[in-house]
């Protein structure tokens, strides 16, 4: 069902910079705001910004948010006056699953975002998963229900149908209420300062890539050698400026399993380039020399040694990673909060791995901040042997000493 807040926006224009203004006005005098966006990445390098949801307290509407909808594409709309307000800590900002919104604002409004409120990742600190949906969470949380009929539309065509408007505000109508309800819980259980310390973590999200570190994610990178690994580095780096500059996939302009082949290949000559599977004989035409320009590069540039071992777990840490996991999990049952939010398997296998090896601890989530406090003595003391885990009489586990 469509909200009396959601009806109401869908019958009016989308926001003029005086609307915003007046929002932002609003939202300074109570201290928060709600945000959401939609965007578009399908056949873009960087997600374009479509349309921007805010939500401001309303106390002339029985309580009812007010929404305003600004679009970012066409009007000449000033959002000046939000973006401030995002970069002021003194202002919460209230986000559902906003990691890619806080990318995307950073970035298209040129603007910091902090004192963020993140409802699903807070949830998981008040017994919800940690990936729970904002539907769902609305739906347990508040007992209320939302429509999402228009979630995959062309954000980027104009004009926004009413349905679209209609989504897009109902996707904010809530969010204010819903922060008022996860807080209250988090309140109650202690656990609000924890979720705080989380969501500061989204505050340096951005979607900008390093291009000499976009060779680390190609798939059999392992394989190469030193020399081809050096090649690939400046491959998949010149692949991604490519990309940026055209504002298209990196798979457009080369994919993964051609440039690695390039990398232990390392043709010289368009000749060459033209045994290589996966390159189009238009892409030689139009590409070939800066693809051969990018080997060159790679074949005069230090070579890049395979990986040591120091960090990756053996077989025989497997027991001991599942021992910390069951120990992680029941701690994260014991304190009501959703288990993905304190270790993931990679960072149970960076911790034991330095543990057998007795090396420093490794720089994991893990090990600092309030999962230290839930969890780090106790995982400590386990992988050195001064604790032991057993199973006590109503078959809980128990800690206690070895």
């Amino acid at each position: 069902m469509h909200t009396q807040a959601a009806r109401r926006q869908a019958s009016h224009p989308l926001a003029s910079s005086e609307d915003v203004a007046a929002a932002a006005s609003v939202a300074r005098a109570h201290g928060r705001i709600g945000i959401d966006t939609e965007f578009m990445s399908e056949g873009r390098y960087r997600a374009l910004l479509c349309l921007v949801q805010i939500a401001v307290d309303d106390d002339s509407d029985g309580g009812a948010p007010h929404i305003s909808l600004i679009d970012p594409l066409e009007g000449g709309v000033d959002a000046t006056a939000i973006a401030q307000l995002l970069a002021d800590p003194a202002i919460e900002v209230v986000l559902h699953a906003g990691r890619q919104d806080v990318a995307i604002l950073r970035r298209a409004w040129a603007t910091e975002i902090t004192n963020i409120f993140d409802t699903q990742l807070a949830a998981g600190f008040a017994g919800a998963s940690a990936q729970t949906g904002y539907g769902n969470l609305l739906g347990t949380m508040l007992g209320r229900r939302v429509g999402k009929t228009a979630s995959y539309t062309r954000w980027d065509a104009r004009p926004l149908t009413a349905e679209q408007l209609s989504y897009a505000a109902e996707d904010v109508a809530h969010l204010l209420e819903l922060a008022d309800e996860v807080q209250r819980r988090l309140t109650e259980t202690g656990r609000l300062g924890w979720a705080q310390e989380e969501c500061r973590r989204l505050e340096s999200g951005t979607d900008e890539r390093d291009p000499y570190t976009a060779w680390e994610r190609l798939p059999r990178i392992g394989q190469l050698d030193p020399r081809a690994r050096a090649v690939a580095r400046e491959l998949a780096a010149w692949r991604e400026r490519t990309a940026s500059d055209e504002d298209r996939p990196v798979g457009s302009v080369l994919g993964d399993p051609a440039l690695v082949e390039l990398a232990k290949r390392h043709p010289s000559n368009l000749g060459a380039l033209e045994q290589i599977r996966g390159i189009h004989p238009s892409g030689i035409r139009r590409r070939g020399n800066a693809i051969l320009g990018a080997i060159a590069a790679g074949m005069k540039a230090d070579t890049i040694p395979r990986d040591e071992a120091r960090g990756r777990s053996e077989p025989e840490d497997a027991p001991l990673i599942v021992l910390a996991e069951a120990l992680l999990r029941a701690r994260s049952l014991e304190a009501g909060l959703a288990y993905e939010l304190i270790a993931s398997r990679n960072e149970l296998e960076l911790i034991v791995a330095a543990a057998r090896r007795g090396e420093s601890e490794p720089d994991v989530r893990t090990l600092e901040g309030w999962r230290s406090e839930l969890v780090g003595a106790d995982l400590r003391d386990l992988l050195a042997g001064r604790k032991a885990i057993s199973v006590g009489p109503d078959r809980r586990l128990v800690l206690g000493d070895a």
